[in-house]
């Protein structure tokens, strides 16, 4: 049977679904995005695919025994505080922090970690959650996870694979009734031509700029994903909103640390967009695009 996109909602409402590897992900990657359509009065639902139970303390301040003792538990109210304050919706996937392999050779991933899991496995629950919410847009990681990280490059597959069942009676069906979302998306955060622009920016200010490091060891990429970008999304009024949502995160983000080195409002005169790149799309939409709605206005016809 063919898959069938579904129509948009007359109210001309919308909804967008992210998904992301680990708590605190939703909130360094496209948060200002998510609280800017949640202020204009769309939906958006953020996914977590693993509890982050194997992430390291990276804030000296919360590096205690009763914290690294309670860590599950920690996380998940870091999470419920972090979707408060973006105002989305929020859905755990259920599966379990791989880690981050180091070592050489690389040691083996855990057993039942969240990137050893069958990908069917790991991709009906995400179906499922596609077609309870029935978003319009998913945005997630590009095929590298952002960065390389197990559960990163994990989350991509898993989204990928859901935006192409969630539409296919034929596919997980007792997953409930199918939803064609109409867009997928990645998320492209630190690439070389914003950290230069910032980096520069902050110089010409008289400024310190906590980039100079950074760039002096950037290794040259031909598939940089700067160059990918189709879709810049205006959000840099919803900066000082992200970084309440990052601060929340309290074991993984330290409030002295180079997140916070640029003041927000400066980085909305610098940058004030979150940017991504458009990978699917049923609908007609013309690129470059502000807005990762475009085009998602009529009922699309099968």
């Amino acid at each position: 049977m063919a898959k069938v996109p579904m129509a948009t909602d007359a109210a001309g409402q919308f909804r967008l679904m992210t998904v992301h590897a680990h708590p605190d992900d939703e909130s360094s990657k496209g948060a200002a995005t998510s609280a800017r359509y949640v202020a204009e009065g769309h939906e958006v639902m953020v996914v977590t695919c693993t509890g982050g139970e194997r992430g390291s303390i990276l804030n000296p301040a919360m590096d205690r025994p009763e914290i690294i003792a309670d860590m599950v538990a920690v996380r998940r109210v870091e999470m419920a505080r972090a979707a408060e304050i973006l105002g989305v919706q929020h859905a755990w996937l259920g599966f379990v922090d791989s880690g981050l392999p180091e070592g050489d050779p690389l040691p083996p991933l855990p057993d039942g970690c969240f990137a050893l899991v069958d990908l069917e496995e790991a991709t009906e629950p995400l179906v499922k959650l596609m077609r309870e919410f029935r978003p319009h847009v998913v945005v997630t990681y590009d095929e590298n996870g952002g960065y390389p990280h197990p559960d990163h490059i994990r989350c991509h597959e898993v989204s990928v694979a859901a935006f192409d069942a969630a539409g296919d009676p034929d596919r997980f069906p007792d997953a409930g009734e199918p939803w064609q979302p109409l867009k997928l998306y990645y998320s492209h955060g630190y690439f070389r031509s914003r950290l230069v622009t910032m980096h520069e920016g902050l110089l010409a200010r008289g400024l310190e700029s906590p980039y100079a490091e950074w760039l002096e060891n950037w290794k040259e990429d031909p598939n940089d994903s700067g160059q990918r970008i189709t879709t810049r999304v205006e959000c840099g009024e919803y900066f000082a909103v992200r970084e309440k949502a990052l601060i929340a995160h309290a074991t993984q983000v330290d409030p002295t640390g180079r997140w916070f080195q640029v003041p927000t409002e400066l980085q909305a005169e610098l940058w004030p967009t979150e940017d991504y790149e458009l990978v699917r799309s049923l609908v007609d939409s013309t690129t470059p695009e502000d807005d990762l709605f475009a085009g998602v206005t009529e009922r699309v016809k099968a």
